[in-house]
């Protein structure tokens, strides 16, 4: 199986499956001289740790972080860093009722079309558990992107239909760990969390919308034609799992909006260059313009839920039906917000390594 390994000069390889011994990361090309401890990288961790609240699944997993290499006396030194985190509550068991009917929303069928085999226990590779190996990785992106001003701040805009009202960067920043859906609007939150709760009492499940937003990013970006920033933020989102949508800035409204309207006029202020308005959301022509980067990604339900449906035996080639039990999270946007945060993160930490504004070498000079 290939298509492991995200980045450039800045790169990660994720490997591990959900019932596992372990699942785990190789981050190469950070700079040598970067202050690190395993608290900065299990912070991160934690936020999208499993068995937190009534929005997320049971499964109860501590998550600990364990660095492998690349750190000596608490300070990057330049060579490839190996974090591993140990699978300690996951039960087998409970999928072995449904290893040969795949189930919908899954990609259990598609793994068989491609490998001629899988993992079925908690879907193996293909769990959202192996995004413990991007968070980790975003952790180290984050504390060098921060090392020169630069802000990642994500949050849950929609859920089951229900969308927070705008607000400031920092009111993100504040509010969003207030509530366990990740809301920054803690008034339209307490309007989500009882949306799940009323659906997760009919053994179903709810999408939504998660919405990053980076501030300190400095015009100069991205590598056109087809190593457009946007481009590269796209498949970063895109490739997490559950992720079916994305968009920028205006986003689909582009699509319903004038010329006069879309676009951005330039202006002075205070001795730079700006833009009035920001429908672009931060990147023009591929590369970021110095504006606040703006995206947003569509999360699908949750496709584990305890509803009767149609599927296939794979033994027998006939139709059947199925009904998923065990741990399953009721919603998927509220963890994956940690986990779009991190991929951002390493978009730009690649960028600023390809374009110079890092020095590849080390952060010591």
């Amino acid at each position: 199986m290939a298509g492991n390994i995200f980045g450039q000069m800045f790169r990660i390889t994720t490997w591990g499956e959900s019932h596992g011994r372990a699942v785990g990361v190789v981050v190469d090309g950070l700079p040598a001289g970067l202050c690190i401890s395993e608290a900065d990288i299990q912070k991160e961790l934690d936020k999208r740790r499993p068995g937190q609240s009534e929005v997320s699944t049971p499964r109860s997993e501590a998550d600990r972080v364990e660095i492998l290499s690349g750190i000596f006396e608490g300070m990057s030194t330049g060579t490839p860093i190996s974090m591993l985190v140990w699978n300690s509550d996951a039960r087998s068991s409970s999928y072995d009722a449904i290893k040969n009917t795949p189930r919908p929303g899954h990609a259990d069928f598609t793994y068989m079309a491609r490998y001629g085999i899988r993992d079925h226990r908690g879907g193996g590779r293909s769990s959202a558990r192996e995004t413990i190996g991007r968070v980790a990785g975003g952790a180290l992106a984050k504390l060098l992107l921060s090392s020169y001003g630069i802000q990642i701040a994500g949050h849950v805009l929609e859920l089951g239909g229900i969308r927070a009202k705008p607000l400031s960067f920092e009111e993100i920043l504040e509010n969003v760990e207030k509530t366990p859906v990740r809301c920054a609007d803690l008034e339209a939150a307490e309007k989500m969390l009882e949306k799940v709760a009323a659906l997760w009492q009919e053994r179903d499940s709810v999408g939504g919308i998660v919405e990053l937003i980076v501030k300190g990013v400095p015009a100069g970006l991205g590598e056109p034609v087809f190593d457009r920033l946007d481009a590269d933020i796209a498949k970063a989102l895109m490739s997490i799992p559950a992720v079916k949508g994305f968009e920028i800035g205006a986003g689909f409204e582009v699509a319903r909006m004038r010329g006069s309207e879309m676009n951005d006029p330039f202006r002075m202020e205070e001795g730079e260059i700006t833009c009035s308005k920001n429908n672009a959301g931060g990147i023009l022509g591929g590369i970021s313009s110095g504006l606040d980067i703006v995206c947003r990604a569509a999360v699908k339900p949750t496709p584990s839920i305890g509803k009767v449906q149609q599927t296939v035996d794979l033994t027998t080639m006939e139709n059947t039906e199925i009904a998923i039990k065990g741990r399953h999270d009721p919603t998927i946007p509220p963890r994956m917000v940690p986990v779009a945060e991190a991929m951002v993160a390493l978009v730009l930490a690649d960028h600023m390594l390809r374009s110079g504004f890092i020095n590849s070498r080390t952060l010591l000079e």
